[in-house]
């Protein structure tokens, strides 16, 4: 499969980092990781581009950050706060939406049109 553009990746980036931490702590390296496997490669970003997504959220207080040196060298975590939890569970609702209205427009283009609610 092809890597998605930049500009799909734009608008659901934040969602893909807070549902990676949404089962653990992680560090910058693991997030990165996590949203390759997790997407089967679709999703293969460079870290510069997590770094801002990462310190926005945690300015934000959807995600807190503590410095580690559990793995043999000082690795910034991060995990999802409160606020972060709520934050995924309202943007993946709404990425849900978005989805099935995407679906829909383009039902006729794929074949695969839905059928009236």
């Amino acid at each position: 499969m092809e890597p998605l553009s930049p500009d799909l990746l734009r608008g659901s980036l934040e969602l893909m980092v807070l549902s990676v931490l949404a089962d653990g702590p992680k560090y910058g390296y693991a997030i990165q990781q996590r949203l390759r496997e997790t997407s089967r490669d679709m999703v293969d970003i460079q870290a510069g581009t997590l770094y801002p997504v990462r310190h926005r959220l945690e300015k934000d207080k959807y995600v807190r950050a503590k410095w580690e040196e559990a793995t043999g060298r000082p690795r910034k975590w991060y995990e999802l706060t409160a606020a972060g939890r709520k934050r995924l569970i309202l943007r993946a609702k709404l990425w849900e939406d978005y989805v099935e209205c995407v679906r829909r427009v383009m039902g006729p283009v794929l074949g695969t049109e839905a059928q009236p609610a």
